[in-house]
Parts: structure tokens; C-alpha cells; sequence
């Protein structure tokens, strides 16, 4: 029934106050009945009964059925109050409105409460609202708002006659719980007669929503040995119906465990918050025993409160038990051993250990330490990271000569501490005894280098150096021979017997091959083994300067203007090849012929350069003058050179020089020119052609030595 009335009275807990039909098509098995009025419920028989003496009631009651075949609800509309109308409607809403507004000529608009997911047929009357005009017939209803002509439009409508309000389709809770509407009565003309009133619709929720978690796959961790009851991690769902009801209140629990052993129950779910926490025994929580260290649980979310008839959700939880440092790793034997020939480095042996904890963790891995055997630190060791193997290198060559045999003590632990009741035992620690093979080496100089000073330009066949190389096999009793290995400028020679290095060639300080005054060679020593086997090494010969190169002036040209006011021609320095005391000071002067005094000058200037100066000024042409330079060497050195003085005319601040040769080439044009006349004209007396001959030799000397200049 939609609609009951019922004349009211004081009732009293024994009294029948109203039958209720339901039908679910079923048998009503298992049907629930909720009354919005605490003080009254449905009993087996389907009648409302009040549970204790109710003085008095509201003016609607609800009965909400619900079954696993049906979900209804009925209205109840008691009449014959004493006088509190309403007096509990807001606890039945739980709305918590305010009592609908009536003025003078109000209307009476009570709340209207509506179940979502009704089905047709539609429209459905849904409330009434009572109108308090005498005059019947002369006014007509209007509603307003949200849901009657605002958006979502036409959702409810109202007769305008009997002003029955009516709901056009479903409605949806979730999207709107409820809608808030004005109405009124108006004359025909369109005058308000009553109102506006304010009128209330709730939509009342159904269980239309199944539990939602928000991953499909959660996961989690716990320590291994973990006491009981530690929570490993929160599952939480979501369920989008109304949270003041059952149908929001989620209850969680396992439903599978895979693997199911040691026990199926290893873990506990609380059904009201989603923890998880472990059930099984820390003794029983040891990941080195355990089938996996992975379990997968299935948990189920189920609203109504964990009902049958509750809507379910699922998910996955993956818990992985995590090592803890409890067991310390042991060495498979107790010794290893290793050879390795002497001379060599790199990896002699691999120590393999055995440890039940994660190797990818801290717990697991393993760290190598040489606790004995290497006052030297010839050897190291280094955790292999793909096997967790210890790899033991000799990083100093060995000698056998020297020792054969080594002894040493390895110890291993792991990156993390252990537990406190756990420590490490004798299998924690190996001996290695690695054996040094011999091997044919090659004879070793001493000193390497080997370095001497020598003078340049000593005889050939002069003692340079001796070499001493021995051969580290002491025991084999091995000759040596010596040879050149590498002498680039070609001047030793060495004895293959006694190694003494002798010149074969003079020794030259300034040659391209000498560098900061230090000749290299390097020799090879070979001794008669089998094979035989050869060493290196080097002789650096440092060079003593001899005065055995000639000075010489720079530069070679100098230019001066014809008409220029400064007598200046240049400054010229002196340069040697040799080293001081056998270079500077240089002495710069005038050549030593006749004359070259009346034109030129030289002044010292310093310890390396002199001035040129001319004493009357000279015409456009090119003049060779004669300069004598001499270093500081004992004996000095000395050398005749020239350089070549240009006057040039000289204007706008550009000089015009002579491209011809110099004055003392054109004389010597000019007198051979004449002499060979004189010897054509006196070409019949050979005596005077004798004489002539003679004079064409003594001027060309005088020429050359830069006696004549004009």
C-alpha cells in the first residue's frame, strides 16, 4: 500500500496498529522491514505494532521493505493528532530542514521522500500538497525550481487542480539526493493566493553500488620473524551509496591465499578498517623455510554490512616477505689455492660462499677482507656482483726469487650487521695458499737511467759510460750480452760482453738530436736462457759546450735615407750557437780594410749589440760593409761578414731603394771591363799580358776584402 491512513490513538505495546502487505513474488523470505519511527515495527505477521507505549507520532510514518527479490517502500499518513503535528518529522528525514513555511493562508506542503530506481510506470504521485483556501475550485497549484521548470526540467510535475505531485522518471541518488522546490496556489488571473511554500523531496538510497577499489593489484611488505599481528598494509574501497546507510557500510575479508602453506591463514584482515596483519608465528615467518617469499591474497569488499545480500568488490594484495640478516654466509671450503708465475697481476683464484639470505640485498651480499698473509698488499679482493663470489687478485707482481709461497687468511661478512643472536663462525673465515711460479726474466739495469757528462767533440773511440745489468735468476747462473737498441745521431758503440759504451763518432751539443743539452740511447741486455729473455735500459749523456762555433752578425741588411739627418744606420747583434762562457760578450768592429774608417763608425752598445753609424752621408746605392765579429771562447772565435747598408731616397714617408748590386759589384764590372781592353790592345807583348793578368788578380782581391767601395 502507498498510501495508509490511520486514525490515531494511545497505543500501547500490545495493539495492532496496521497490517502491511508485501509481496516480493517470492515467499517474502528473508524480507527486512525498517519503520522511520523507532517506536514502531513490522512483526512476522506483517502488522505495525509500536514496540513500547507510544503518548504520540508524526504525521507520516515509512516502511522501507527490502528482500533479495524486492526493495518498496509504503507512506503512512496518521490522522487525529493531539495537537503536535510534526512534532518528529525532522528525525524522521534526518534532513534537518525546517518545518515547512506557512503564512497567513498557507499551504500545508509536507516533505515528500522518494526511492531511487523506481520502475514504470511513470508518472507516479509521490505527495500531496493541501491547500488552506476556503474558497475550493477558485485557485490552481504551481511548483517551481530545479527539477520542475529548471534544469534537470520536467522531473516532477504537480496537478494544478488537486495538487498531487508526481515524479516522471527514476531518479538516481547519487547523481542528486535531494531537490528543494517552491509552491503556490494563484487565482486564475495569476494573483498569489498562498505560498510560496517551500517543498522537499529526498530520494531515499538504494543499494545500486558495488564496492569500487581504487588499484585492482595492491602491494606490501613484511619483515620476516615479524611478531603476530603486525600490520602489513590498509586495503580501502569505495562505495559511492549513501554513507549513513548499510548500503555504504563495507566489510572486508580474505577469500583465498595462494600458496595456502604453511597454513592457509597466515594473514588477517579486519573487517570493519582493511588492515592486514600477520596471523602465523614469527618462528613460522622465516623467509628461508617458506615455499616463496611471495603470497597473494584475494580480498573481497561487501556493503550491507558484510550481508548475503550485499554487493561485493575485489582485489589482489601481493605480500612479499622481506630477509632480515640471519644467517652470516660461510665459505664452501676452508681452503683454496691458487698459481700464479711470477711478474704477472690479475685474478688467481674465485672463493665461493654459500649464505641463505636475499643476495640482492644488504643481508646477502658479501664483503672479502684480507685479515693475514700480506704485510706487502701485493694481493686485493673484490666481491664478484653476479655471483657473490670473492675474486682474489695480485695487484704487485711477485717475485720467486724472493718468496714462492704465500699463506693468507680471508674472512667474509655481510654489507649489514647480523641479528643480535646471530654471530659469525669459523666457516666465516678460508685460507688460500697461492704458490709463485718462476719464469725466465729478462736482466734489469741499474740505474735506469744511467746519466753522464761528457764534452762534445771528444775523440772517437772515447769511454762514455759503462752498463750493468744483471739477471734476476740467480739460481740459474745466466750470462749477459749488451747491444745498441736505439742511438739515433749514430756516435756509441758498446762492448756485448763488458757493456762499456765508447764513441763512434764525435759528439755534437748543437745537433737536432740533442735536447736541453742531453743526448739519449737506450741499450738491450739479452741473457742465454731458454727462451732467452732481454731488458732495457737508457744512458743519458749530458753534452759540455766547446767553443767550436763561429759568430755571426744580424741582421744582414740595414737601410738609411741619403739625406737623412741621423747618422744611425742600425744596430746589429751578435749570434752563437755555443753556450756562455763560449758566446758573449761579442766584439763587433770595422773590417780591416784601408778606408772603411772615413765612412763608417761602430759603437758598442752592450754585451750583444753594436751600432752602425755613417761619418758624411753617401748617395742612393747598396754598399757591402765589411764587419770582423768575435766571441768570448778560449781561444775566441772569430768571424769576417758583411752586411748590406742601402741608401735610399727617401719622401712622404717612403723609402726609394736601388735594386742594382752594390758599388762593389759594379766596380768589379768595370775594371774587369778594362783590364780586358788592356790586354786586347796589348794583346803582342805576352809580358805585359803577363802583367796585366797580375793587376785584374790584385784588384779583384783588394775588391773582395771590401778595400774599394767607389
Amino acid at each position: 500500500a502507498r498510501h495508509i491512513n490511520s486514525m490515531f490513538h494511545n497505543f500501547y505495546s500490545f495493539c495492532v496498529f496496521l497490517p502491511v502487505e508485501f509481496d516480493d513474488c517470492a515467499g517474502n523470505e528473508d524480507v527486512r522491514f525498517e519503520v522511520s519511527d523507532p517506536s514502531f515495527y513490522v512483526d512476522g505477521d506483517l502488522n505495525l505494532v509500536p514496540q513500547r507505549d507510544v503518548l504520540y507520532s508524526s504525521p507520516l510514518l515509512f516502511i522501507h521493505g527490502l528482500g533479495a527479490h524486492a526493495d518498496d517502500m509504503a507512506q503512512v499518513e496518521v490522522t487525529g493528532l493531539p495537537g503536535q503535528l510534526g512534532h518528529s518529522l525532522r528525525n524522521i528525514l534526518g534532513l534537518g530542514q525546517t518545518l515547512p513555511y506557512r503564512s497567513k493562508r498557507s499551504l500545508l506542503v509536507p516533505p515528500v521522500i522518494v526511492t531511487e530506481n523506481q520502475r514504470a510506470p511513470f508518472p507516479r504521485i509521490i505527495g500531496k500538497l493541501i491547500s488552506r483556501d476556503e474558497k475550493s475550485g477558485n485557485h490552481i497549484f504551481r511548483l517551481t525550481g530545479p527539477g520542475a521548470d529548471q534544469d534537470p526540467k520536467g522531473l516532477f510535475t504537480i496537478d494544478i487542480d488537486t495538487g498531487d505531485v508526481s515524479v516522471s522518471r527514476s531518479l538516481d541518488r547519487e547523481a542528486i539526493d535531494s531537490y528543494q522546490l517552491e509552491v503556490s496556489t494563484t487565482d486564475f488571473a495569476g494573483n498569489v493566493i498562498e505560498g510560496p511554500a517551500i517543498l522537499v523531496i529526498t530520494v531515499i538510497d538504494q543499494n545500486d553500488n558495488r564496492p569500487i577499489f581504487k588499484e585492482r593489484r595492491y602491494t606490501g611488505e613484511v619483515l620476516e620473524g615479524s611478531p603476530t599481528g603486525t600490520t602489513v598494509m590498509t586495503m580501502m574501497a569505495f562505495d559511492a551509496d549513501d554513507p549513513a546507510t548499510d548500503n555504504a557500510a563495507l566489510r572486508y575479508t580474505i577469500v583465498r591465499q595462494s600458496p595456502d602453506n604453511p597454513s592457509s591463514n597466515m594473514f588477517y584482515i579486519d573487517a570493519e578498517r582493511g588492515d592486514i596483519v600477520t596471523a602465523i608465528s614469527p618462528v613460522l615467518l622465516d623467509r628461508e623455510t617458506l615455499p616463496t617469499t611471495t603470497y597473494e591474497l584475494e580480498i573481497v569488499a561487501k556493503d550491507m554490512a558484510g550481508s548475503e545480500v550485499g554487493l561485493t568488490g575485489t582485489a589482489t594484495a601481493t605480500i612479499t616477505i622481506t630477509d632480515k640478516n640471519d644467517h652470516a654466509p660461510e665459505f664452501t671450503h676452508p681452503l683454496f689455492e691458487a698459481y700464479v708465475y711470477e711478474g704477472s697481476t690479475g685474478v688467481v683464484v674465485n672463493l665461493t660462499v654459500i649464505d641463505r639470505d636475499d643476495p640482492t640485498t644488504g643481508a646477502g651480499r658479501a664483503l672479502y677482507s684480507i685479515i693475514n698473509g700480506d704485510p706487502a698488499q701485493s694481493f686485493e679482493i673484490q666481491t664478484n656482483p653476479d655471483n657473490n663470489e670473492g675474486m682474489l687478485s695480485v695487484v704487485k707482481p711477485l717475485d720467486y726469487e724472493a718468496t714462492a709461497f704465500h699463506t693468507l687468511l680471508i674472512k667474509v661478512e655481510n654489507e649489514d650487521p647480523l641479528v643480535s643472536d646471530v654471530g659469525y663462525g669459523p666457516s666465516s673465515t678460508a685460507t688460500v695458499h697461492v704458490t709463485v711460479l718462476d719464469i725466465n726474466e729478462g736482466p734489469v739495469f741499474f740505474p735506469d737511467p744511467l746519466t753522464v757528462t761528457r764534452m762534445e767533440n771528444i775523440p772517437v773511440g772515447s769511454f762514455v759510460a759503462s752498463l750493468n745489468a744483471t739477471d734476476p735468476d740467480i739460481l740459474q747462473m745466466q750470462s749477459v750480452r749488451y747491444a745498441v737498441l736505439r742511438d739515433p745521431a749514430g756516435w756509441l758503440s758498446v762492448n756485448p760482453v763488458r757493456g762499456t759504451v765508447n764513441t763512434s763518432s764525435p759528439l755534437d751539443r748543437e745537433s737536432p738530436y740533442v735536447h736541453d743539452n742531453k743526448y739519449t740511447a737506450v741499450f738491450i741486455a739479452t741473457d742465454n736462457g731458454s727462451p732467452p729473455a732481454t731488458g732495457t735500459g737508457t744512458l743519458v749523456i749530458y753534452l759540455e759546450d766547446y767553443n767550436d762555433n763561429a759568430p755571426y752578425v744580424v741582421p744582414s741588411v740595414a737601410r738609411v735615407c741619403e739625406d737623412a739627418h741621423d747618422m744611425n744606420v742600425a744596430i746589429v747583434g751578435g749570434r752563437d750557437k755555443d753556450l756562455t762562457p763560449n758566446a758573449a760578450p761579442f766584439k763587433i768592429e770595422l773590417g780591416t780594410q784601408p778606408g772603411l774608417d772615413k765612412t763608417w763608425k761602430i759603437t758598442r752598445v752592450n754585451s750583444t749589440h753594436s751600432q752602425i753609424m755613417l761619418l758624411h752621408s753617401l748617395k742612393k746605392a747598396n754598399y757591402q760593409l765589411p764587419l770582423l765579429i768575435t766571441d768570448s771562447g778560449v781561444p775566441p772565435l772569430s768571424n769576417s761578414t758583411e752586411v748590406k747598408v742601402q741608401v735610399c731616397v727617401c719622401k712622404k714617408n717612403k723609402m726609394h731603394c736601388s735594386s742594382a748590386h752594390s758599388h762593389r759589384a759594379s766596380l768589379l764590372v768595370l775594371l774587369a771591363t778594362l783590364l780586358l781592353a788592356l790586354l786586347c790592345k796589348y794583346h803582342q807583348n805576352h809580358t805585359h799580358v803577363e802583367k796585366m793578368e797580375g793587376m785584374v788578380y790584385f784588384l779583384m782581391t783588394l775588391f773582395k776584402r771590401g778595400l774599394i767601395l767607389k
